[in-house]
């Protein structure tokens, strides 16, 4: 299979939606990426457009992005890009076009901020929906030793 493997950088735009599904838990979040360039004329970094893609982490990969991830935080996500055309909803023959990607890792953008990282545990229950981050609490720093 020739999939088309993407890496964006952006930002949360919406909030992370987790679901048990039979098939296994899925997170779901809409990602923001804007497009800078340099303008030469105002000697600045000015923004461009900006694209709006729906993420689908599965299985562990979702859960701790359900755990780790609040709107508006920065991300690198990198997966499968998928394409996909719907019926516009009210509109004779009109077709939306709407891009996801299939998250196969993400985490946080370090080149905007710091991050500390904490190993994954148990299960949820399966009929638990996560909304967010809940638990905001940074991992244990060990106190400097002194010398």
């Amino acid at each position: 299979m020739n999939d088309s493997l993407v890496t964006v950088v952006g930002n949360v735009a919406t909030n992370v939606e987790y679901r048990e599904t039979p098939a296994g838990g899925v997170a779901r979040f809409r990602f923001a990426v804007t497009a800078r360039r340099w303008d030469r004329e105002r000697a600045a970094w000015a923004d461009g457009h900006t694209s709006f893609y729906t993420v689908n982490a599965w299985r562990q990969l979702g859960e701790n992005l359900a755990a780790s991830v609040t709107v508006g935080e920065p991300l690198v996500v990198h997966g499968r890009l998928r394409v996909r055309e719907e019926p516009a909803a009210g509109q004779d023959g009109q077709r939306r076009t709407f891009v996801d990607i299939d998250a196969v890792a993400a985490g946080h953008d370090l080149t905007r901020g710091t991050a500390a990282f904490r190993r994954g545990g148990g299960k949820r229950a399966p009929e638990q929906v996560v909304t967010g981050r809940q638990d905001r609490t940074p991992a244990h720093v060990p106190e400097p030793v002194a010398t």
